[in-house]
């Protein structure tokens, strides 16, 4: 376990206190004991930090603390950072498992972890360092780049690019077919989806996500993006790098999203938009247009009690009524206010 001068060490902090404190753990400032590492975001919250072993804290607030600490300009990003000191996660065993299957045909580099049940079709190129969980299927002629991590159940299809030191959390989907379907007289027409996807490097998809393949481009999804679990791309969309959505977003197909953008939980943006960079999109958002400005975007009905929202929902209903009864008192209030004007101008 690490000891308060070698975190600071490797996080690049100053500190205070005892060097040879060794932490065994990280933890939130409600549930930090005496042993572990903790770290506050505002003033406020160093009361509920008493009990932590040491601190990662802000320097304008160190007068405030009287324990170890480590001090950061940036509490959360140094925590983050922290993290790694106390990875508990599996460690890779760089092997093909006897119960993995891998055609002859793919190439595998370095130090290449294929887990049990897990399928590697031909054609496939994986970099060094690449970990395929149990059970997950990776299909013809895909490439996956250096230290990417493919969790249990992930399958993705044939001709997919994936860049370096990316995750792909259990079950998701990269490379379906896109919804693509023409009506006819006989009913629905399947669109055979012939493009692929494009995944940059250090790209984190979560669990359950679906990213589908491009119907003749591929879909693009740039470097250091992020997706929550349950986030679905449709085919022909581009997200920018450095973009982030949460859980339960739906994009629709030939959308393309900016870089640096956030949409928040459960934001449905339609297909053929353009979302600008560093727009921000707070939850339940419905994106039915361009948002070509940066800036933070909003919709939707705030949560009220339920006899307000009962009465309102009624008003909703009769707004077009209520619409054309104002249109109509304006031409009327108008035609009052034309008719005293002409009044006071008659000379009579």
């Amino acid at each position: 376990m690490p000891a308060l001068s070698e975190i600071a060490a490797y996080l690049d902090l100053e500190f205070r206190g005892d060097p040879a404190l060794v932490l065994d753990g990280i933890a939130s400032v409600e549930e930090a004991g005496t042993s572990q590492l903790s770290f506050v975001t505002k003033a406020q919250y160093l009361e509920q930090a008493e009990s932590a072993g040491a601190v990662i804290l802000h320097p304008d607030w160190a007068d405030d603390w009287q324990g170890p600490c480590l001090l950061s300009p940036h509490p959360y990003l140094s925590y983050a950072n922290a993290t790694r000191l106390f990875d508990n996660r599996p460690v890779a065993s760089g092997t093909v498992h006897p119960q993995a299957i891998v055609d002859p045909s793919a190439r595998l580099g370095h130090c290449v972890t294929v887990d049990a049940g897990a399928v590697v079709a031909a054609g496939v190129v994986l970099g060094d360092g690449v970990w395929i969980g149990a059970n997950a299927v990776v299909g013809q002629n895909t490439q996956i780049g250096e230290n990417t991590r493919v969790y249990p159940g992930v399958v993705i299809y044939h001709g997919v690019s994936i860049g370096r030191d990316c995750t792909f959390h259990g079950n998701c989907v990269i490379g379906a077919d896109g919804f693509g379907f023409s009506p006819s007289d006989q009913g629905w027409i399947k669109i055979l989806q012939l493009g692929g996807v494009q995944i940059g490097d250090r790209v984190e998809i979560g669990a359950s996500s679906t990213v589908d393949r491009g119907a003749l481009t591929d879909t693009v999804i740039e470097d250091n993006v992020i997706l929550d679990d349950q986030v679905h791309i449709g085919h022909n969309v581009r997200v920018g790098a450095r973009t982030g959505m949460a859980a339960c977003t739906g994009v629709g197909g030939s959308t393309v999203v900016g870089r640096d953008c956030t949409l928040a939980g459960m934001v449905g943006v339609g297909d053929h938009i353009t979302i600008a960079d560093n727009v921000h999109v707070n939850g339940q958002g419905r994106v039915s247009k361009s948002l070509l400005e940066p800036g933070v975007w909003a919709s939707g009905t705030p949560i009220q009690p339920y006899r307000d929202w009962s009465k309102n929902a009624v008003r909703f209903e009769q707004l077009a009524q209520m619409a054309r009864r104002i249109s109509a008192l304006e031409k009327q209030l108008a035609a009052m206010e034309t008719g005293a004007a002409t009044e006071e101008d008659d000379p009579s």
